[in-house]
């Protein structure tokens, strides 16, 4: 619901989702399903046996939070619920209302129910309305008075009053794929009549689109409207039309691998500037920042590891404040994440390890467990020498039990871990030279 909207929308009764639109609408509009058939996506909701399609069929409304990007369909599935059972459908939005609206919607909702007709009250962007303004639905979704669905593109455990998100189902909904965005365009090219996209401007297109419909078909009224009659759209057009957004980023193409790509190796390089720079670069173009605030984790762990442990933690710390925040504000703790990880002492010692031990367990099979360092919860397995003879660390001098064993019997011990010589890993690699030194004097002199 854009801002323009009125909080009830025209006509006093939104239930009627099957009704044409005007001719004059946005093509987005006029495109929106009118029926269960006609929605494209979310399979998962709406395939043969899942949750959604379980409702629409067997007519038993339930409150609900549909979770999800833009344009995936949030709203035209609210309204088919409303639609399915012909109940009233009251849409607000969070951004314009308030208390005085919530109660507006609760008295007209009581005055159908004395006909016995049903009420689905929609709100856009729940996550917007405040502790007080979602306790007020709570009593009327309790008594059953209407049923609630509430849209956001935020993450329902941060933004959802625990009671609320109690009383509702969460759904989740996804980008459309490629595929299903061909179909929409299928169907957008024979509403309008339009001529015919070449290979590459629909794939540049639909990258462009990102999974949201309505930004597809948006952007394809813009080229239709401004090509005229062509009968042949290409890439020249839709760059004419869509300007510099569509030549900024390719979130599907080389530019965006290219461009992580630095961003990994300008952290990796310790360039905090650098690193910066191609994180605007992403962000501005478009991509999402929960791809990037993924990558600072992978970073933090690759690049930086045990030399500076606070690393991950920052980075995981960046995520969740996006999470809480979203753009623009949660951006700027990615960009903390990524100077942080800039300037820290390097180390790949962690993962150069992982790696060889991984290639080392494939190539050598498996071995039995030696039967000091088994587990015996039983009386029998503990008869068996089920752990016999396995040294506590915790009561040998320095909490070590040096010349103790844990490798399968008959295999040499073998070293996966090398620390370098930077960071808290200096410290990690004194250590392991003490505990080493502890085990040769062991081996030496076993008494």
């Amino acid at each position: 619901m854009s801002a323009q909207e009125s909080l009830f929308e025209p006509g006093g009764d939104e239930s009627a989702a099957g009704a044409a639109p005007s001719p004059d609408a946005p093509l987005a509009d006029r495109l929106r399903p009118r029926q269960l058939d006609q929605v494209i996506g979310q399979r998962h909701l709406l395939g043969a046996g899942r949750p959604l399609r379980v409702a629409f069929e067997s007519g038993r409304l339930h409150s609900m939070i549909l979770w999800g990007p833009p344009g995936v369909g949030k709203t035209t599935l609210a309204r088919l619920v409303a639609s399915m059972v012909d109940a009233q459908f009251i849409v607000l939005s969070a951004v314009l209302s308030g208390v005085k609206e919530i109660r507006e919607a609760v008295e007209r909702a009581r005055a159908v129910r004395t006909a016995g007709r049903a009420t689905v009250v929609f709100v856009d962007e729940v996550h917007r309305f405040n502790k007080a303004q979602q306790d007020a639905f709570l009593p009327h979704v309790e008594s059953g008075l209407f049923t609630f669905i509430g849209a956001t593109t935020e993450n329902p455990s941060f933004e959802v009053n625990s009671a609320l998100l109690s009383r509702a189902t969460v759904h989740v909904l996804k980008p459309l794929e490629p595929d299903d965005l061909v179909e929409l365009l299928a169907r957008a090219r024979a509403l309008l009549g339009s001529g015919e996209l070449t290979e590459a401007a629909r794939d540049r297109l639909i990258g462009y689109a990102d999974g949201d419909a309505r930004r597809l078909l948006n952007a394809y009224e813009n080229l239709v409207a401004m090509a005229g009659d062509a009968s042949v759209y290409d890439e020249a057009m839709l760059e004419r039309t869509l300007g510099e957004m569509l030549r900024r980023y390719d979130k599907g193409g080389e530019q965006f691998y290219d461009s992580i790509s630095a961003l990994h190796k300008a952290v990796r390089g310790s360039d905090p500037d650098a690193s910066l720079y191609w994180l605007a670069r992403m962000l501005d173009g478009g991509v999402d920042p929960r791809y990037v605030a993924r990558r600072v984790i992978r970073m933090a762990s690759e690049d930086i590891g045990l030399a500076d442990p606070r690393g991950l933690r920052f980075a995981l710390d960046a995520a969740e404040v996006y999470e809480r925040l979203g753009s623009p504000e949660g951006e700027l703790a990615l960009a903390q994440a990524v100077v942080y990880l800039s300037v820290a002492p390097k180390s790949n010692a962690t993962y150069t390890a992982w790696g060889a031990v991984r290639a080392f367990v494939r190539e050598d099979g498996t071995r039995p467990v030696p039967l000091h360092l088994r587990n015996a919860p039983t009386r029998l397995m503990k008869q068996l020498g089920y752990g016999g003879g396995y040294r506590y660390a915790h009561d040998e001098p320095e909490g070590f039990a040096a010349g103790e064993t844990y490798w399968p019997e008959g295999m040499p011990p073998q070293r996966f871990y090398e620390p370098v010589d930077r960071g808290m890993e200096q410290r990690i690699a004194e250590r392991l030279a003490q505990l080493r030194a502890l085990n040769a004097r062991k081996a030496s002199d076993p008494s």
